[in-house]
């Protein structure tokens, strides 16, 4: 029963997903919304929803684990997995200049989540500061865009113009309101099956979240990006999964801290307390892994113009290595602390 709960989770947070980011554009295309706007925001954004339900639902749950490690593990995801299926199925075609600016912005919103984490600071202010951030992130990038020869606004423009979606207003409306039902119901389906299969098997709630919640939030920019490649719209998978990072960090975790403040050195086995670690649950594989995906992604994208398909099979590897560290499937080297 436990398993059924979470797949219809998986498959409810998919569903809702979709159906949430094509009746908010169709809405907004409606109301003449320009796709630039629609890029930028709605689908950005709109494939970080999942994310960012689950993560309240785990945080009103206290699982802690969860809520924190779907972020930090859908960061890695989508550079590690999704943008590495992406390249797989064909190269994707990168512009330095459009990716400039966003992709700085993404490696100051990943060290900023670092040292969130090294001193564990996820109070109320700390979340409003988050928000407030993201909303200076999205005007900035509004104005910049505006200017006419701008990439980075053509990338924008191009996620936006993916998604297919000319459904009557009304009609939009309705498919965006199932959607977020959808949603809802599949995180608390997802989140409450997780919690007890972390229970049955011993399993840290922080491996559930950063692996089985982790790639189940970040179906919709799999999905997103895999088409996006299969079009041969590749700037459009990368434009996605910086979008999505960005958002993850001072959305998801902004929203979250500011609805319930939490600390992410409450889950921390009686063992490794007694051995005198005060380490947080996001170990330093984690960051780690996190780390190494930004910079993957930033020396694939900028070096040669392009992701190969190899590079693609590396970034697939180093998910699979990931994976197999936090399953204890891959031995640790002895420097590296390994507490859960």
């Amino acid at each position: 029963m436990t398993y059924l709960m979470v797949l219809g989770g998986l498959a409810l947070l998919f569903i809702g997903g979709e159906a949430l980011v094509r009746g908010s554009v169709s809405v907004a295309r409606k109301l003449n919304i320009s796709e630039l706007v629609i890029g930028l925001t709605l689908v950005g954004f709109g494939t970080s929803v999942p994310e960012l339900v689950t993560s309240l639902r785990a945080i009103d749950q206290d699982a802690v684990g969860i809520a924190v490690g779907n972020v930090v593990g859908s960061n890695i995801a989508n550079v590690l997995l999704v943008l590495g299926v992406a390249a797989m199925i064909r190269p994707i075609l990168t512009n330095p200049r459009a990716l400039a600016r966003d992709g700085l912005i993404m490696l100051a919103v990943t060290a900023l989540l670092c040292a969130l984490i090294w001193f564990d600071l996820f109070s109320r202010p700390v979340g409003i500061a988050l928000l407030g951030a993201l909303l200076v992130y999205l005007t900035y990038s509004f104005v910049a865009d505006q200017r006419r020869g701008n990439a980075a606004a053509a990338m924008h423009m191009a996620e936006g113009e993916t998604v297919e979606a000319r459904y009557g207003l009304f009609l939009g409306l309705v498919i965006a309101v199932a959607g977020l039902v959808g949603v809802v119901f599949g995180a608390r389906l997802l989140v409450d099956g997780g919690v007890v299969i972390a229970r049955e098997f011993g399993i840290s709630e922080t491996i559930i979240g950063l692996t089985i919640v982790a790639v189940g939030t970040s179906l919709p920019e799999l999905v997103t990006s895999a088409v996006a490649a299969y079009r041969g719209k590749s700037d459009v998978a990368l434009g996605n999964i910086i979008g999505s990072n960005i958002f993850n960090v001072l959305g998801i975790l902004g929203v979250t801290a500011v609805v319930h403040p939490f600390s992410v050195r409450s889950d921390i086995s009686a063992e490794a307390m007694s051995q005198g670690h005060h380490a947080s649950i996001i170990s330093s594989e984690d960051i780690g892994a996190l780390i190494l995906s930004v910079f993957l992604l930033m020396l694939f994208a900028m070096t040669g113009r392009r992701i190969a398909r190899w590079e693609g099979a590396v970034l697939l590897l180093a998910y699979a290595l990931y994976f197999g560290l936090l399953f204890d499937l891959v031995p640790v080297p002895g420097i590296l602390p390994h507490v859960r």
